[in-house]
């Protein structure tokens, strides 16, 4: 019995990690942080497998990797803000538009980000966006509305690159 669950979780990383990762990468812009994240999802996810895989793995995964995500920023914003900002005020060459998105993503505040990874990288509703991040649906929005506004005035063609969404 317990080679079928083990069997069984593996098949759920192997079938998630690619997708959970890149969540992370585009939420924290560091791929070592990335899988560190991914790694603290997916040992919390096992040590309450028999519990959750009934249920939502998924969302089990997805609120401990947006909070584990969201203390990493915190840590490393306190830690460089001094070249952050930086790095945001650098006329270099020109760049390709990832560049540009990965450069204003590291604008914008933890939670800032967190909402536009969940909301037009990952296509989430307001409501389950909100339950990820253990906030209100209005702080969703609010946080998505002040994000965009930061993020149009760093990359102007932003319209067409989320999702296809209108923005507000």
């Amino acid at each position: 019995m317990q080679h079928e669950v083990d069997e069984d979780f593996a098949r759920y990383v192997r079938a998630r990690q690619h997708s959970f990762l890149r969540a992370a990468y585009l939420l924290c812009g560091d791929a070592g942080v990335a899988e560190e994240v991914c790694r603290r999802a997916f040992t919390s996810l096992a040590l309450r497998w028999d519990r959750v895989r009934a249920g939502d793995p998924d969302a089990h995964v997805r609120r401990v990797l947006y909070r584990d995500a969201l203390s990493a920023l915190r840590r490393a914003r306190r830690e460089s803000i001094a070249g952050a900002l930086l790095q945001l005020d650098d006329d270099g060459p020109a760049r390709t538009d990832r560049v540009d998105v990965h450069e204003a993503l590291a604008a914008l505040t933890p939670k800032q980000r967190a909402v536009v990874v969940l909301r037009y990288l990952e296509e989430r509703s307001v409501d389950d966006s909100a339950e990820v991040l253990g906030t209100s649906a209005a702080a969703v929005e609010g946080l998505a509305r002040a994000a965009l506004a930061r993020l149009r005035t760093r990359v102007p063609d932003l319209e067409a690159g989320l999702a296809g969404e209108a923005l507000p």
